[in-house]
């Protein structure tokens, strides 16, 4: 291999002499310092221009379309900005209607719960009180019909109330039907043979008496009195034949000097003794004889309400005008109630009582 040469000997064999270059021919256009003129100094002038207007509209036309393509991407980033952002205003906006709605519903919840939980004690205190009133069922029902037989008792003894009686019994009997225990069957049994014999007692309408005791006192104030009667007026059975005028007016000077003066018969002496304050008070006093009665036939007292029925038909005889039917009518109600028979003697129910007692005598004392 050999070795290259040194620089100033490549130059000089590479450049030509000064010479030889000024020896070449016209046609080679050598430039004014001899060298060879470039591809640029070649081209002719207004073409360089064209060249270069040309690649500078290019290049303002190549502005021009990355600026638009800028701007359209501009706004493209944007508008998808915009609509990110109003993205995440609705999703912050249901976020927090979703946290408003859990809150609320949260709140809904622990309302059932509390609800729940006050339901589930009253259920739980509803069974407890169940349970006591079914272990003590028997106790209740002898209870209420010991307090029914009691309560009958004293309105059969006092009143004579034997369809009240009666009913209470039944309706025991019935609720002891409906226990079917095997223990209360003797029970049973004595309250339907007191049933039996309340049955077959003699009744007294006792409110049918009073209902006609208390029309009868309510119809006092309307009955005439003897001493209220007046003569009954005399009708002319022919028209009176025509008369002069001093003969009228003398017949009606006569007329009205008679109104003035009126003569009645009475068969008794003392009833025209009756002051219209005396005939208040003798009403009143024959209302509160018929009440006294009324008392007295509740009571069974049959002494007390034939003396007070007898007080008030002497009265209303002597008293009253008895050619009204309104008094006639009043005398005949007063005959019939004093024809009623009070001494009725009614069975007691004693038994049925004393019976249920001692039913809940064992079950009294267990429970103490």
């Amino acid at each position: 291999m050999q070795d290259a040469p040194p620089p100033q000997a490549a130059a000089e064999v590479v450049a030509p002499p000064i010479s030889s270059v000024a020896e070449r021919p016209a046609g080679g256009s050598p430039s004014v310092d001899g060298r060879r003129p470039g591809l640029m100094e070649r081209i002719p002038p207004h073409w360089a221009a064209l060249a270069a207007l040309a690649l500078a509209a290019f290049g303002l036309w190549q502005w021009y379309a990355t600026r638009g393509e800028f701007n359209r991407t501009r706004d493209e980033i944007a508008l998808r900005l915009r609509d990110a952002d109003a993205e995440a205003r609705a999703s912050r906006l249901a976020s927090k209607e979703s946290q408003d709605l859990v809150r609320e519903a949260d709140k809904r919840i622990a309302a059932l719960e509390a609800k729940l939980a006050e339901s589930q004690s009253q259920q739980y205190a509803l069974e407890a009180m169940y349970s006591e009133l079914a272990r003590g069922r028997d106790d209740w029902v002898l209870a209420e019909i010991d307090q029914t037989l009691s309560i009958a008792a004293r309105e059969l003894q006092l009143a004579g109330n034997v369809p009240g009686a009666l009913a209470a019994l039944q309706a025991a009997d019935a609720r002891i039907a409906r226990l079917d225990r095997p223990q209360f069957q003797g029970l049973r049994k004595v309250i339907q043979r007191d049933i039996e014999r309340l049955r077959a007692a003699p009744t007294l309408d006792v409110i049918g008496l009073t209902a006609r005791l208390d029309q009868l006192a309510a119809s006092v104030d309307s009955l005439p009195l003897l001493a209220e009667g007046r003569p009954q007026p005399e009708v002319e059975q022919t028209a009176p034949a025509p008369k002069p005028w001093w003969s009228r007016f003398g017949e009606s000077l006569w007329s009205e000097i008679k109104s003035l003066v009126r003569v009645q018969r009475l068969d008794a002496q003392d009833q025209s003794l009756v002051s219209p304050d005396q005939a208040w008070f003798l009403r009143e006093t024959m209302k509160l004889r018929l009440m006294h009665a009324r008392v007295a036939l509740l009571q069974r007292n049959e002494a007390a309400y034939r003396a007070d029925l007898k007080a008030a038909t002497d009265w209303l005889s002597r008293y009253f005008d008895p050619r009204d039917k309104r008094v006639a009518a009043a005398l005949a109600t007063l005959g019939q109630l004093n024809a009623a028979t009070l001494s009725v003697e009614l069975p007691a129910i004693s038994e049925s009582l004393a019976a249920v007692r001692s039913a809940r005598a064992p079950r009294e004392r267990g429970g103490g």
